[in-house]
């Protein structure tokens, strides 16, 4: 005889919708209420991950891999003053043509954000910080900021780690940048309790590369194992959320030691340009798909892609054990 068991997870934490700071699209709102999957993305890339025209076309991409999935798509930013849950067709090409009128708002510009009520483009960070507040439970990306080369003695590492042990949720990405420290970066997750799981791999990806050289706590195959496995970690009162990583595909991979040669020497020029802060890393990934013919911006596209199904599928998962009764064995 077979275990059937309800598996639950906390209430749903919906106090946005009536929150005049938040702006839901109908579709996002309504399948919050309703309980089906919805998972959350963010918008720089959108506004300055790719060059326009080309951005706008990725963003949809982007959102039609989640639908294709069975989730509904989420892309989050800010703007006069409010979050918006969900941007619609002409909120996606204000933030492909703005340029540098869209700020990238980290977690800790939000505020200041809002108050300005400026146009904003989530980072990773920020979109993890608004899709929890916001009731959702899964967020998608590319490449994951971690911790940078040489942190030893700069201490440069994205808040995206930090924002990981803030909030509670399922974040879904292509491991770290490769121009990043992947040992560094799964050693920080490591010490302040943030579960990898890697799906259906277990090398941790370092986004154009499917290998970084280091592997991921464990892996796991199906969607609601996954599901599972956060379920638990949270209702277990597990620190912050929980990250699978899932490679680009093999086809559109690219080889680690050209790209490591491109950042190497990108990183050189950054030096002796005495470019330095967040400004290093659009510079050398700007620079590596100079370095490439446009590859890297190719497997760019192919990762968010790539991770916003895998996240869809975990998110489905997720929903389904949250409202229905499931076969435990």
């Amino acid at each position: 005889m077979s275990d059937v068991v309800a598996l639950r997870t906390p209430a749903l934490r919906t106090p946005a919708l009536g929150s005049p700071l938040f702006r839901f699209a109908d579709e996002v709102r309504d399948a919050l209420v309703r309980g089906r999957p919805v998972v959350a993305l963010e918008s720089n890339v959108v506004a300055h991950g790719f060059r326009s025209p080309g951005n706008l076309a990725v963003a949809l991409e982007v959102e039609q891999a989640v639908r294709a999935a069975g989730a509904v798509p989420a892309t989050v930013a800010i703007a006069d003053g409010q979050f918006v849950i969900g941007c619609g067709a002409a909120e996606l090409e204000t933030l492909s043509t703005a340029g540098n009128a869209a700020a990238k708002v980290t977690s800790r510009d939000i505020a200041v954000a809002l108050a300005r009520k400026a146009l904003g483009a989530t980072s990773i960070s920020a979109t993890m910080a608004i899709a929890d507040r916001a009731g959702i439970a899964t967020v998608a990306s590319a490449g994951l900021g971690g911790v940078h080369r040489g942190a030893q003695s700069t201490f440069d590492i994205s808040s995206d780690l930090t924002e990981l042990a803030r909030t509670r949720l399922i974040v879904v990405c292509a491991g770290v940048k490769k121009i990043l420290d992947a040992g560094l970066t799964l050693e920080f997750l490591e010490t302040q309790g943030t579960p990898v799981i890697g799906y259906r791999s277990l090398e941790f990806p370092a986004f154009y590369c499917r290998d970084s050289g280091f592997r991921t706590q464990v892996r796991l195959d199906e969607p609601y194992e996954i599901a599972e496995a956060a379920r638990l970690h949270l209702e277990l009162g597990g620190s912050g959320s929980v990250l699978v990583t899932h490679p680009i595909p093999e086809a559109d991979a690219l080889d680690g030691d050209r790209i490591e040669a491109a950042i190497q020497e990108a990183l050189a020029r950054a030096e002796a340009e005495r470019i330095t802060g967040p400004a290093v890393t659009t510079f050398v990934l700007r620079a590596v798909d100079a370095a490439t013919g446009g590859d890297a911006s190719a497997a760019n596209r192919a990762v968010l892609i790539s991770t916003a199904a895998a996240a869809a599928e975990i998110e489905s998962a997720r929903a389904a054990l949250a409202t229905g009764v499931v076969d435990a064995r």
